[in-house]
């Protein structure tokens, strides 16, 4: 850790209001693209990082300095998200892996053609279950037993919400890849 970050954390302890400033201007983008994974849109994301950095500025004592300060404060902003969205987890019903088709096969010239925004509204709409199973598994690194255990469900759950989340994104991708492609006009 730097001399700066040890000072701007320092005085951040001692509720400096420019080195809050500071350091949320430091982090507040990366965050906030975070939260967005988790949540379904912008406001929601907005509310999830602005109560997030109260709990940054409310408990930066307890960081020791174990990790880095980014990914301490990301554990703060996902627990933020999870929490606010736990309700809504459970609003739909589990599928097993074995219900579900065979996988469609990935073919780099369709995810190619889609902007990283149509990637990341394909992923907020997904049902709020099966987005912050696939956040934490595929973005975060999480294992299926971790995810279980943060959520409350079984780890064959996790799985299959996650087998499930990849089969709708796969949908989502080929039916945006079908709406794009444009008609071959040319004449032999």
């Amino acid at each position: 850790m730097s001399d700066v970050q040890t000072h701007i954390i320092e005085a951040c302890r001692k509720q400096c209001p420019k080195a809050q400033r500071k350091l949320y201007e430091q982090y507040a983008s990366k965050m906030f693209a975070v939260a967005l994974r988790y949540t379904s849109g912008r406001l929601e994301a907005e509310d999830v990082l602005q109560e997030s950095f109260i709990k940054v500025f409310n408990h930066i004592q307890t960081f020791r300095g174990e990790c880095s300060l980014e990914h301490w404060i990301k554990k703060i902003v996902i627990n933020t998200a999870l929490k606010q969205n736990r309700s809504k987890l459970y609003l739909f019903p589990a599928f097993d892996v074995q219900d579900l088709p065979e996988e469609y096969q990935e073919t780099c010239e369709i995810l190619e053609n889609l902007e990283y925004e149509d990637l990341l509204n394909m992923v907020q709409s997904l049902a709020p279950r099966y987005r912050v199973v696939f956040n934490l598994y595929a973005i975060e690194g999480y294992q299926h037993n971790e995810i279980a255990e943060m959520l409350g469900i079984s780890e064959g759950t996790s799985k299959s919400q996650y087998a499930r989340a990849k089969q709708i994104l796969k949908e989502m991708i080929l039916r945006e890849s079908r709406q794009t492609q444009k008609p071959n006009y040319e004449r032999s």
